[in-house]
């Protein structure tokens, strides 16, 4: 087969991706949540040409020995259910194969993306400053934040500068701040409340703590949904912190951000329109296919200030203020066209339909918390304020609940994960697929209930 296959080639691939995809939606809700067996060596590339029909086989049968991330029972983690409307947005954009590192390549391409940033900017409150990019997802939106935020406080000299996380911060945060150039003890660890929450006193006090040592306070780090139990950590008493000493504020909104776009996530979320920079994972909150990040940030010049460099080879390049050149926001500058992932499910579907979508999520949430409270086997500690349940057995030990995990999951119908709070082992029940709805959550009451009995 050529390079580039013929019309009917395409058609005839084309017709058994559909089928593929077909099959694969209907299957969803009986397919397996989970089932796994060790990888196998596969064949390398050979010299002659394949069957796309062997070759989509294949791939069939490697995906399915796989955690059903897309299915409704996955419950585990932060669930992504992919939308297939993102998909075939992805699979359009990687036809035309756009360069979008610089908008003059690609204006028109590059203007759509930047729109769906700019509403984002007026969902979370932000000023006409603000501007934002999309990226892989939250690990580098956070690299991308510290860098700036590391330039605008710090300048060259950072050897002195710290941030201030929670033990309940994502790791992304430490990760970002090792590879920005800053040691562990840079990375200070301010106590949580009784709720797991960062205790702003306690901030306050460190920072100030550190200022009178000769160390240079710049970053503090507040977290809306952390991992272990989705818990929101008080943003606006926090961003008066950060103000007040002059820090830079950055809430990592990864998985509790895309909550924004409904009226209780906005009450949930106080505080958020204050920060200088969020990360948020579409991926997460709005369904999408994993690898799908945004970073905003309060006024663009910043982000731009401490990603820009410049060369001769770029010298033919029209560099105008807008559209934006997202080579200069981000340390990428080979970079595909990410925005039809997002701007076409958007305008497809509708605000309104990811706004309802999440409403449920955390309606089926607060469901999961009475019907597990209700359970006289059961211990919950934590009221959720986003859709992740934390619970265990009041009866057993760490092993104990690592067996009813395990249990679980070996049900096929649904997946779960687990966390340690207080070094207690807990079972992790996290409601946010698009595709998990009452029914499958009351399934999964069922089998923790029956379970947690025997």
């Amino acid at each position: 087969m050529s390079l580039d296959p013929s019309r009917a080639e395409l058609a005839a691939m084309m017709t058994a991706t559909t089928e593929l995809t077909a099959d694969f939606l209907a299957g969803l809700p009986a397919a397996p949540a989970s089932r796994l067996t060790g990888a196998k060596p596969f064949d390398p590339p050979a010299e002659e040409p394949g069957e796309f029909a062997e070759l989509l086989a294949v791939f069939r049968e490697a995906a399915a020995n796989a955690v059903d991330t897309a299915g409704p029972g996955y419950l585990a983690y932060f669930p992504a259910g992919g939308l297939i409307s993102a998909s075939i947005g992805e699979f359009l954009s990687t036809v035309v194969n756009r360069f979008t590192g610089v908008a003059s390549t690609a204006p028109d391409l590059v203007a759509l993306e930047d729109s769906v940033l700019d509403w984002l900017c007026r969902e979370f409150a932000l000023p006409a400053t603000a501007s934002g990019l999309i990226t892989t997802g939250g690990s580098l939106a956070t690299l991308s934040a510290l860098v700036a935020a590391r330039h605008d406080r710090l300048g060259q000299r950072h050897d002195r500068g710290t941030l201030y996380v929670t033990e309940h911060t994502h790791l992304s945060v430490a990760k970002a701040a090792l590879i920005a150039g800053l040691r562990p003890d840079q990375v200070r660890v301010v106590p949580v409340t009784a709720e797991h929450r960062m205790d702003p006193a306690a901030a306050e006090s460190l920072i100030a703590a550190d200022r009178s040592v000769g160390k240079v306070p710049f970053l503090l780090v507040g977290t809306a949904g952390s991992t272990s139990t989705g818990t929101i950590d008080p943003l606006a008493e926090l961003a008066t912190i950060a103000a007040r000493h002059g820090l830079w504020f950055h809430v990592d909104g990864a998985y509790g951000g895309g909550f924004q776009l409904t009226e209780r996530g906005r009450v949930k979320l106080r505080g958020i329109e204050q920060a200088d920079s969020i990360t948020f994972d579409p991926h997460k909150t709005m369904f999408l296919p994993y690898g799908t990040g945004v970073l905003l940030v309060r006024d663009r010049a910043t982000l731009r200030a401490a990603h820009t460099v410049d060369a001769s080879y770029l010298q033919d390049l029209r560099r105008d203020p807008w559209p934006p050149d997202f080579c200069d926001l981000g340390p990428e500058l080979t970079r595909e066209f990410r925005g039809l992932r997002m701007w076409l499910p958007l305008h497809l579907h509708g605000v309104a339909a990811f706004r309802q979508a999440l409403d449920e999520k955390l309606d089926l949430a607060a469901e999961v918390h009475r019907e597990l409270s209700a359970l006289s086997e059961v211990d919950v500690p934590v009221r959720p304020d986003l859709t992740v349940n934390v619970f265990r057995r009041k009866h057993g030990d760490d092993a104990a609940n690592q067996r009813l995990l395990e249990r679980i999951n070996a049900t096929e119908r649904i997946f779960l994960s687990s966390t340690r709070l207080h070094e207690r082992y807990l079972l992790r029940l996290c409601v946010l697929s698009h595709r998990t709805d009452a029914a499958r959550v009351a399934e999964a009451i069922e089998i923790i209930r029956m379970l947690g009995r025997e």
